[in-house]
């Protein structure tokens, strides 16, 4: 049994994203409408026209009291648009808040991190407990090959300052494409565009070894689950996972299953990850797996995180 802090990190799942004017979302969660559903992130950011931004913060708080009275609930944050909002917003929900995981602070950079650390460390959370809070790196100075590398070590080092409180990394994959005017088909992965991989290696390369790091959005979905919209974004989940993403960001509900699914464990990598974490042979660090080879020193993260997923996700077979 892993312990449930290590786990709290994989919980976050398919986010599924909705503006926060979206009053109905509170009817849906309590009738269970959504299938796989494991986190909600309430948008106050770039899906709200600034004129319409003090009706969603209104809409918002309701919608949290609403959702204060219900027994079971997914994972709840709320996307900022700034330190200085964050602030506001910290303040505006103060009666709700306890239901919150968290916020998400878009657009993390050199030119807001530090402000939002001064936040992160000064904000309480009513009622006791702990905010946790999700940066997503989508930014000009994080994609510049002139900047990446200095920035992305840096906000290593400030994220590492708070670490307790940071639950995920995200990043976002349509601001990243956008930057070149790229936007990929149904039938591409996010990883076929080279600018746009590039960058996502190098932020797997500096936040994976210490933190979960989220996969970019897919923007396709419809109802039929045999389409080609489907089949693109099962192939992409299966490229996150091989790359290093955990967990993915949905825009629809009909995508959150895919991911969910994409987030079981085969039943083979679960039998060779319990075999690396109750390795008993005092003598050798490399044994038969499941048809593979297991070592002891070279496949124990693999194992931490497949358990984990395993333990939350469940097993499927293969």
């Amino acid at each position: 049994m892993i312990e449930q802090k290590l786990l709290l990190p994989y919980m976050v799942g398919g986010l599924l994203y909705t503006p926060a004017t979206r009053s109905g979302i509170v009817r849906k969660i309590k009738e269970r409408q959504y299938s796989c559903l494991t986190s909600v992130a309430f948008c106050l950011e770039d899906s709200i026209r600034d004129e319409s931004l003090k009706q969603a913060e209104r809409t918002l708080k309701e919608t949290l009291t609403a959702l204060g009275e219900l027994r079971e609930l997914p994972l709840l944050f709320v996307r900022v648009r700034s330190p200085q909002h964050l602030r506001h917003v910290h303040q505006l929900l103060a009666d709700t808040e306890r239901i919150l995981t968290g916020y998400i602070l878009p657009k993390f950079d050199l030119s807001n991190a530090e402000d939002y650390a001064v936040l992160i460390r000064e904000l309480p959370k009513s009622g006791g407990g702990r905010l946790y809070y999700m940066p997503i790196l989508e930014s000009r100075m994080v994609a510049d090959i002139g900047t990446r590398t200095v920035c992305l070590l840096k906000l290593r080092q400030l994220c590492d300052g708070m670490k307790e409180q940071i639950l995920n990394i995200r990043v976002g994959g349509a601001d990243l494409c956008n930057l070149y005017g790229l936007r990929r088909e149904e039938t591409q992965s996010i990883y076929e565009a080279g600018a746009v991989r590039d960058i996502l290696a190098d932020i797997i390369n500096v936040f994976a070894p210490e933190y979960v790091v989220s996969g970019a959005v897919w923007e396709y979905f419809g109802t039929d689950p045999q389409a080609s919209w489907a089949a693109g974004l099962q192939r992409e989940i299966a490229l996150d996972r091989l790359n290093g993403f955990i967990g993915k960001t949905a825009i629809h509900p009909a995508q959150l299953p895919f991911i969910y699914r994409g987030l079981q464990v085969r039943r083979r990598d679960y039998a060779d990850a319990m075999k690396i974490l109750q390795w008993d042979n005092e003598e050798l660090g490399a044994a038969k797996g499941e048809g593979r080879m297991n070592e002891l020193k070279c496949h124990t993260q693999w194992a931490v995180r497949t358990a984990s997923l395993a333990e939350i996700y469940g097993i499927r077979e293969d």
